[in-house]
């Protein structure tokens, strides 16, 4: 029976989260402990400030370790914006043989080659982090899941490519080598959340899972099993918190518990009787609280909420490869916790919604049932089931290749 520790971490830009698993083979995840602590040093998955980054990932992992009793050194490592999407098609002659493991790692070397070749001058910024294969063709008709053990003249695959800029990853492993740990693994945010809160069904019959975030909104598409886009807007959020503070002249911590405790996507004819205290900046008395109507909170809450959806729809409707993936939308992240954002997102996209929540993962039921975790719980996911296959076919691909181990050892001297 195969069991041990994994650890993940996510660096979000509004907060750093940490989370400590223990699995077992064929027994959902058994959350042990998690921390998090408000996102400082990075910004759209760029260091800005290193040191105010160490110190927000020490005392995250601090939390995790004290709460599970565990120290941990591996970590794998998420990201939700930043990263490049791609698509390489590729065929290779196999003069009538049976396809095995060699031709399919072939295949994956000759797709990736060829990317790297289409990237230019601009090819040697960049490091592979996943390679999804979105399906394969056998003597020119595509569609097949897995070719291994059929014969054939050509063997052609469409490899959805996730590339990562060689100096933010160099960034961040320094990061984490001055905060004693080591990036075992690389995923990226959407599809980290993808592997939490969707089901095989989805997947398969189609699917756009999209992470609001603080800083970004990002995006995964799924379609027959596999991942085949990822996409993300700028805008996430703490953009709202942002609006509320300037809008109701209040500081950001106030602007954060004014969303949370009293925002709504929706308005309702109670909005305008209902009176909420707004604290003012600068002013430290709760009597110099200003009275506001919840009605006048939420007409600054929705134009940034139409914003986000708006410019997520323009992003969803360029998929035109995969129409039927986009006409399903699973919503999850911190972002979607707010009162009506479902009903605002399904009229607005024109697409059915639901909302996600975390799953797969026992433990800890205050902090599984909450979709501002999936990421994290999805990088646990995704570090338990790497650790116990090996294999380089599929979504288990997106584990650290070999050159980039050899670099993360380079930089940390070892």
């Amino acid at each position: 029976m195969k069991s041990g520790l994994v650890a993940a971490l996510d660096l979000g830009n509004a907060k750093v989260c940490a989370a400590i698993a223990r699995y077992e083979e064929g027994e959902p995840l058994h959350l042990l402990g998690m921390g998090q602590q408000v996102s400082k040093g990075i910004r759209r998955g760029r260091i800005i400030d290193m040191e105010a980054l160490e110190v927000s990932i020490l005392n995250a992992v601090g939390q995790a370790e004290a709460m599970s009793s565990q120290v941990i050194q591996n970590v794998t490592l998420g990201l939700s914006y930043g990263m490049v999407s791609r698509v390489s098609q590729v065929e290779l002659t196999l003069s009538g043989k049976a396809v095995d493991e060699q031709d399919l790692k072939d295949l994956f070397a000759h797709a990736q080659n060829n990317l790297k070749a289409s990237l230019g001058k601009s090819a040697k910024d960049y490091e592979i982090i996943h390679a999804f294969p979105v399906g394969y063709s056998v003597n020119g008709h595509f569609g097949v899941r897995d070719p291994r053990g059929m014969v054939c003249k050509q063997l052609g695959i469409y490899l959805h490519v996730v590339m990562l800029p060689i100096l933010t990853f160099r960034n961040l492993v320094q990061c984490l080598g001055r905060c004693h740990l080591k990036a075992v693994g690389i995923v990226a945010g959407p599809y980290a959340s993808a592997l939490a809160t969707l089901v095989e069904d989805e997947r398969d019959l189609g699917v756009t899972l999209v992470d609001m975030g603080g800083g970004t909104t990002a995006f995964s598409v799924f379609f027959d099993g596999h991942c085949v886009h990822m996409g993300g807007i700028r805008v996430g959020a703490l953009h709202v918190t942002s609006d509320i503070a300037q809008g109701l002249s209040t500081p950001m911590v106030q602007a954060e518990r004014l969303k949370t405790l009293h925002g709504s996507a929706l308005p309702t004819e109670r909005d305008e009787k209902e009176i909420i205290l707004v604290p003012q900046i600068g002013e430290n008395l709760q009597s110099q609280a200003v009275q506001v109507t919840k009605g006048s909170l939420n007409r600054v809450i929705r134009p940034r909420l139409e914003e986000i959806l708006e410019l997520l729809k323009k992003e969803l409707d360029m998929c035109e490869g995969y129409k039927s993936a986009t006409r399903r939308v699973v919503l999850t992240g911190g972002g979607s916790l707010m009162y009506g954002i479902k009903e605002l997102a399904s009229q607005i996209l024109g697409r059915q919604v639901r909302l996600g929540k975390p799953l797969h993962v026992r433990g800890m039921s205050d902090m599984t049932n909450d979709p501002a975790f999936s990421c994290v719980l999805g990088l646990l996911q995704f570090a338990s089931f790497h650790t116990q296959n090996k294999e380089i076919f599929g979504w288990k691909t997106a584990g650290l290749s070999q050159k980039m181990r050899h670099m993360i050892g380079k930089l940390l001297g070892e």
